[in-house]
């Protein structure tokens, strides 16, 4: 979002044309086609409902919790009417319009309130509006369905492909595949899509395209050599893209297992390894210790951004590549600022102290990228740290301010930007009450990373990472569609032994790591305690 987006919201908000839908028929790959009028919860009929984090430590970080749910309950919509969407769904409350790739990112944390709003359905909206070519816009008007973008072929048109990604985590989280067999025709046609569309095929390194606009990175210094006018970056290799399109096979792969589809998952998963051997033959360089995007010829380009991490949550990486990665995040000269981890690394000449949007600013779905991909590479510690580090920036401008910020400064905690992108554009745009995706940082990273919980719901077990000495746990979380409590008490007087009090109402196995140690419980209905030394 940028204030080209903000202009032609005011210019519609006035009346005038927005594009012009002229495919007779979309989302012929998606099977609902009707809204069921369900009523979307308010967040005092949800808020009962919701897990409650206990952090004894630092009380005023589930006071940011509960804001965070607030703001996203005050955005859970029912479609406008004459709306051709077809669910409930998760705004991001920037304008009238519905951007894809904050709404996924909201679907990550709404994982946690799936019983009282799914929001997964959210992607609904997406899917029916989808081209009979496979192509989804990055957005969509909320009243009318039309696309922001008149030409599927702009080089703009598309977000990050993580409608596969967002659809296996809610299922990971809540144990429930139905949607699998409704979704997988509108995610195969999309991923055609955006392999005929961003496929740098005519060069040496045959990896995928991005640019600013499509990568959500609007300012990002990475078009090289091209105007500011001209955003198409075809025939570049992008890292972001690329592993995103590894992301976008391998989940595919998933759900076709799932699906009992065998074959078709086996070649999702091939296409994803040929990918990745790519990426680390012709992106990684060896003596930077970095992944970097890629001219026409193969040279590469050496921007330090936030996007050469999206390698390790694609699982790209080696063990020795992992580590080469978390000494630049650790650095303070480049990623380790106040507030992780800046968009683009401080000591780059682009690089703005006070944000500058995505010219140094911090934003919640590079961040939990980031962190996810330090947990996926087994780098928990690290996550953990990072997750700590970012929620108490958060916090700082919480207590500023009272209410959370669509992206930060990483050297002035503020919440606010002072200047603007650069000398030739007015100030940028930092809305507040941003919850989009920044509900991710309070609610995800805080249950996930801070407080050790990990929810397997097709497997009903809940993994909990016992490393705070403070009285801490969490409250009403679902397992599939058991609802558990599990508190550790203050232990700092005892950092080797510890007390675990667990309630549950339906039976689910909880596997506690402990002192380097995983031990697995049996936990039936009742309450029980769990002494560990």
């Amino acid at each position: 979002m940028n204030m080209m987006t903000v202009l032609l919201s005011l210019h519609c908000a006035l009346g005038a044309p927005v594009g012009v839908d002229s495919v007779p028929e979309r989302g012929v790959y998606f099977a609902k086609k009707v809204y069921a009028g369900e009523p979307a919860p308010t967040y005092r009929e949800a808020r009962g409902l919701l897990p409650r984090p206990v952090v004894e430590d630092r009380p005023g970080w589930v006071e940011m919790y509960d804001k965070a749910w607030e703001l996203a309950f005050a955005h859970a919509k029912t479609p406008a009417q004459g709306s051709p969407f077809v669910s409930n769904y998760y705004d991001e409350a920037f304008d009238q319009w519905l951007y894809q790739w904050d709404v996924i990112f909201m679907t990550i944390f709404g994982r946690y309130a799936h019983h009282a709003f799914p929001g997964i359905r959210s992607l609904d909206n997406f899917y029916c509006r989808q081209l009979p070519s496979g192509g989804i816009s990055r957005m969509i008007h909320e009243r009318t369905g039309r696309d922001y973008f008149r030409d599927e072929n702009d080089p703009n048109f598309i977000n990050p492909p993580l409608f596969s990604w967002a659809e296996v985590e809610n299922y990971r989280m809540t144990g429930d595949k139905s949607r699998f067999a409704e979704v997988l025709p509108a995610l195969e046609k999309y991923y055609e899509f955006v392999h005929e569309k961003r496929f740098s095929g005519d060069t040496p390194h045959r990896l995928y395209w991005s640019n600013g606009q499509s990568s959500g990175m609007d300012n990002t210094p990475r078009d090289e050599g091209r105007p500011r006018t001209h955003w198409a970056s075809d025939h570049q290799g992008w890292v972001d893209a690329s592993a995103q399109m590894v992301m976008q096979c391998d989940n595919l792969a998933t759900i076709c297992e799932e699906l009992g589809l065998e074959e078709k998952a086996a070649g999702y998963r091939a296409r994803g390894r040929e990918i990745a051997g790519r990426m680390n033959e012709w992106m990684w360089d060896e003596e930077e210790g970095l992944f970097f995007d890629l001219r026409a010829d193969g040279s590469r380009m050496k921007w330090k951004s936030i996007a050469a991490f999206w390698p390790m949550l694609a699982g790209v990486t080696t063990p020795r590549q992992d580590s080469a990665l978390v000494e630049h995040l650790a650095n303070p000269d480049e990623f380790w600022r106040d507030m992780v981890f800046p968009t683009l690394a401080a000591c780059h000449d682009n690089y703005q102290a006070n944000g500058g949007y995505w010219l140094g600013a911090v934003w919640a779905p590079t961040n939990y990228a980031v962190i996810k991909g330090l947990e996926r590479a087994g780098r928990d510690e690290f996550a953990r740290e990072a997750a700590e580090r970012y929620i108490e920036g958060l916090y700082q401008v919480f207590l500023q301010t009272g209410t959370l910020w669509e992206n930060y400064a990483a050297d002035k905690i503020d919440g606010r930007f002072k200047q603007g992108v650069n000398d030739r554009t007015p100030p940028a745009d930092c809305r507040d009450d941003f919850v989009g995706w920044t509900g991710l940082g309070p609610i995800s990273l805080l249950i996930e990373n801070v407080l050790g919980f990990r929810v397997n719901g097709p497997d009903r077990v809940l993994t909990y990472d016992l490393r705070r000495t403070d009285r801490h746990g969490i409250e009403n979380l679902r397992v599939a569609d058991a609802t558990t409590s599990v508190v550790t008490a203050n232990r700092s007087g005892n950092p080797r032994g510890a007390r675990v009090t667990v309630t549950t109402d339906k039976p689910y196995e909880l596997v506690i790591v402990f002192n380097g140690k995983s031990r697995s419980f049996d936990i039936r209905p009742g309450t029980r305690t769990i002494r560990l030394r």
